[in-house]
């Protein structure tokens, strides 16, 4: 017997909001710029799209260490800029981010006041590699990547788990290039995404707390791998492919359920839920600077915060 996969549903997202004018810095060869885009002069870079309780969406701007917030209407207003490079993003109180800050680790942010504190930024006194993205689980323990220049040649990217108590596991260390990260809906198992390695990695989570069995579980292929990850509640996995300009909804068999193209430009960099019914998923398109919108299948998982 013969049995053949169903091709999976195409879409193509729609523009929901775009950087305004006033807040791109063009013209302007930045360090981050000349290390990840040949030096090109980039005018943003946006990551790390999170909805607050309200329904204003959150976006970092890497290169300038700028976090914007965007209203339901799309309207941009600046929370803060600051001397990092703030990725990915994750509230742990109604009011407070915590951020993955390439330069200086875990920070704490307070939307509603604009202070910024240090979280945690190191690990037995050295610096991290460069932090990427982060997720909490329903405890509260704080899962988070730590990318850096890591690569096939140098496959040495790590993820941590920062517990309540302050205790830090390392619970990979030979990873090339881990960016995204999540939890399945049961929380037993954690996907990573492998960008220079093009694929996305599946770790069972033990309940003593360690990883095993690491395996690969989604090959993509292009110039550049996944990026920033999100699970519905039926366990589908959605990733970000900033290679290909797609979207992936990937069931729990590694199988392509639905493939959605930018309308824009290819840097589709990273998703999160939202909307009324948390059905509509949101994408930054850091090439343009604009968020794209789309609606989906399934609602997202809602997002934990600090022992909540």
């Amino acid at each position: 017997m013969i049995f053949t996969q169903t091709p999976p549903i195409l879409k193509t997202a729609e523009v929901f909001t775009e950087m305004p004018g006033h807040f791109r810095r063009t013209g302007v060869h930045s360090e981050w710029a000349r290390a990840n885009r040949s030096g090109d002069a980039v005018d943003s870079f946006l990551e790390g799209p999170v909805f607050d309780g309200r329904g204003n969406l959150y976006v970092t701007d890497i290169i300038f260490g700028r976090v914007f917030c965007i209203d339901p209407t799309g309207q941009w207003s600046l929370v803060i800029e600051y001397d990092g490079e703030p990725n990915g993003m994750r509230f742990i109180s109604e009011t407070d981010l915590l951020i993955t800050d390439y330069k200086n680790g875990l920070m704490r942010l307070n939307v509603d006041t604009g202070q910024l504190t240090p979280y945690l930024t190191r690990r037995n006194s050295e610096r991290f590699k460069g932090m990427n993205d982060l997720v909490l689980d329903s405890q509260g323990n704080i899962y988070f990547t730590d990318q850096g220049q890591s690569g096939l040649h140098d496959p040495t990217g790590c993820v941590y788990r920062l517990r309540l108590n302050g205790q830090l596991d390392l619970l990979m260390d030979n990873i090339p290039s881990p960016n995204g990260i999540v939890l399945s809906p049961d929380e037993k198992a954690l996907f990573v995404a492998v960008t220079r390695g093009n694929c996305v990695w599946r770790g069972p989570l033990m309940k003593d707390g360690s990883i095993v069995k690491v395996g690969q579980f989604f090959t993509s292929y292009g110039p550049s791998g996944p990026d920033g990850l999100a699970m519905d509640q039926a366990g589908n996995l959605v990733i970000a492919n900033p290679g290909l300009g797609y979207v992936w909804l990937i069931n729990k068999r590694g199988e392509p359920l639905m493939l959605i193209n930018s309308p824009r430009e290819m840097m589709l960099t990273n998703i999160a839920f939202g909307g009324a019914d948390n059905k509509t998923l949101y994408c930054t398109e850091s090439g343009s600077g604009s968020i794209l919108m789309v609606q989906m299948p399934e609602p997202g998982m809602p997002l934990h915060r600090l022992g909540v």
